[in-house]
């Protein structure tokens, strides 16, 4: 065994300072810690850990503040965007980004979103869709897929009764004030580089003072879902992302350079 200790110049992947040393509540194969990871490298890679504010949500990620080390605000179920636009019209030159689940930002706090947008508020919006409602229990969510077995539609999601999912990048994009919206996934390597530029722009929107922006990031729920994580990683491949495509869904700024 080479016990040899490797020297900083020779370090090729670091812990990024934004992260602290808690360790995270979620499930083994869950997509938040992930997404987490990478909203922290944007946010050192930028320089702006001094001037960034988190507002955590209701669900899953409703501990987020114990993981980032930057200012956090807790806001009510739903209410985040409305919390991020009251902090950043406040102080204009903080940097002001929510991290909300489907639950969250798709369901209580659907106005909440839609509205920010319509404003064009300079805000960013990072939104975990897992298809499900995690820290209550696993029951069907407003993105949960037709036909999905959750624990309050153990026979699948019927679409005559419950209506279909809300695809939140689509329904966005149909407003004028949107500046920015991107759909990723963080189940492999390719979509987690893709998923870290969508946020750093994202992120850097706001700092150019653009607006609105909101990446939608498809994640696990293996729990919940009944699968192993790495079953679960598989299942966002073979059903997630079929119905809900990755890409950009709007980028007013690189559209009117065109």
């Amino acid at each position: 065994m080479n016990t040899d200790i490797v020297k900083p110049e020779n370090l090729v992947y670091s812990r990024t300072k934004v992260l602290t040393d808690a360790t995270m509540h979620y499930c083994p194969g869950c997509g938040h810690g992930t997404t987490h990871r990478i909203v922290a490298e944007v946010i050192e890679e930028l320089g702006i850990q001094d001037q960034t504010v988190g507002v955590a949500p209701v669900g899953c990620s409703v501990l987020a503040y114990n993981y980032f080390d930057v200012d956090f605000q807790e806001a009510a179920h739903g209410r985040a965007p409305a919390l991020a636009t009251a902090v950043k019209r406040l102080n204009p030159n903080l940097f002001v980004f929510t991290y909300q689940g489907d639950g969250d930002l798709a369901a209580i706090g659907t106005a909440e979103t839609v509205h920010a947008a319509a404003r064009n508020e300079n805000i960013t919006i990072i939104f975990i869709n897992n298809a499900i409602y995690g820290m209550t229990g696993g029951q069907m969510a407003p993105t949960s897929l037709p036909g999905q077995v959750t624990q309050t539609s153990p026979y699948g999601r019927d679409t005559d009764h419950c209506g279909f999912p809300i695809k939140v990048c689509e329904m966005l994009s149909e407003i004028d004030g949107a500046e920015y919206l991107e759909r990723v996934a963080v189940n492999n390597v390719k979509n987690v580089k893709a998923a870290k530029k969508a946020i750093k722009k994202a992120f850097q929107n706001q700092i150019d003072g653009k607006g609105f922006s909101l990446v939608e990031v498809i994640s696990t729920c293996p729990t919940n879902w009944g699968l192993t994580p790495k079953k679960a990683l598989e299942w966002v491949d073979e059903k997630m992302i079929p119905y809900y495509p990755l890409g950009v869904y709007k980028d007013r700024s690189a559209k009117e350079a065109e």
